[in-house]
């Protein structure tokens, strides 16, 4: 096959890269670099099979040549990404959808859409089935993420009834690994870069909320499974096994050896208090689930940060 990435030099882009060349595919990739970093592709430089664009996606997009896959991941997709960067989430999420779809439809390529978890919000139902539509505020600071994903979700289904276009939608739960940014401000690349550094580590709230992590292989496989043979639903892949923050916390600085300590500060407006995939569908569907335990993760996780700090 021949496949498109949006978003290809961020975290998740450029495992997804990895993985369609390693099982011989070509990968046509797009990024703009507002999140994304050379440094994650710099590996592919000379793989015939691997050819970048700079480019950004919210404009029409042109590439030669047929194509059996575009796969959009470009989003900035952490806390900090979108509160610094409102507007390009808000656009990447509807015009850079919208372009991508049209891009899939001249090509008559498979579609599928990097949705979020978050598109269940601060969830009333736990754990989250995909048939669950969410508790979301739409003018909260998170709600430029969330609306950006939910509308994308719209429009790809809008897509799929109207033109009969093959679509898929993942929609992502917290996943971690290699490449993650240092100053991403996601949990986990947070708990881990302080404690390495022998900074305080801070957990929001009493840091009873929960949180399911995917090691990043075990999210990847998963993509590829329903790009393959899953279907127009939205479907769940993460990892059900829950841990609050601060279970998560502790691990760390087990993990590293770190003498940091743990503080406090205020939870921000409308942090989810639970967050825990149903995976029923992925299970029967794809036959996926994860498989890389917390702690083994965590460690080829802290390795990476620990050899780009130094």
């Amino acid at each position: 096959m021949r496949v498109l990435i949006t978003g290809v030099a961020g975290f998740l882009g450029s495992h997804l890269a990895d993985r369609f060349l390693a099982d011989g595919h070509a990968v046509v990739g797009l990024d703009n670099f507002a999140t994304g970093s050379p440094d994650n592709i710099a590996h592919l430089t000379g793989n015939q099979r691997f050819t970048f664009y700079e480019h950004n996606v919210t404009n029409f997009i042109y590439v030669e040549g047929p194509l059996d896959g575009v796969l959009h991941f470009a989003s900035p997709a952490s806390p900090r990404d979108y509160l610094e960067l409102p507007i390009q989430t808000l656009k990447v999420g509807s015009l850079g959808t919208h372009k991508a779809l049209g891009l899939a439809k001249a090509k008559g390529a498979r579609f599928l859409l990097a949705s979020t978890s978050e598109v269940y919000g601060d969830p009333l139902v736990h754990p989250q089935p995909e048939g669950y539509w969410g508790n979301v505020n739409p003018i909260g600071p998170r709600g430029v993420y969330d609306e950006a994903k939910r509308f994308a979700e719209a429009m790809t289904m809008a897509y799929h009834r109207f033109h009969g276009m093959d679509t898929r939608i993942v929609r992502i739960f917290n996943t971690y690994g290699p490449r993650m940014r240092v100053r991403d401000g996601r949990v986990v690349s947070n708990f881990i870069v302080q404690a390495l550094r022998g900074e305080p580590i801070t957990v929001y709230g009493e840091g009873s909320q929960t949180r399911s992590f995917c090691y990043v292989d075990d999210l990847v496989d998963g993509i590829v499974r329903l790009f393959e043979r899953g279907g127009c639903e939205p479907t769940n892949i993460g990892n059900p096994r829950e841990f609050t923050v601060l279970q998560l916390a502790e691990l760390v600085v087990k993990l590293t050896g770190s003498a940091s300590r743990i503080v406090r500060e205020p939870l921000p407006e409308d942090d989810p208090k639970v967050r825990q995939p149903d995976i029923t569908r992925a299970r029967e569907r794809l036959g996926w689930e994860a498989k890389v335990t917390l702690e083994a993760g965590l460690q080829r996780t802290i390795a990476d940060f620990r050899r780009r700090l130094a």
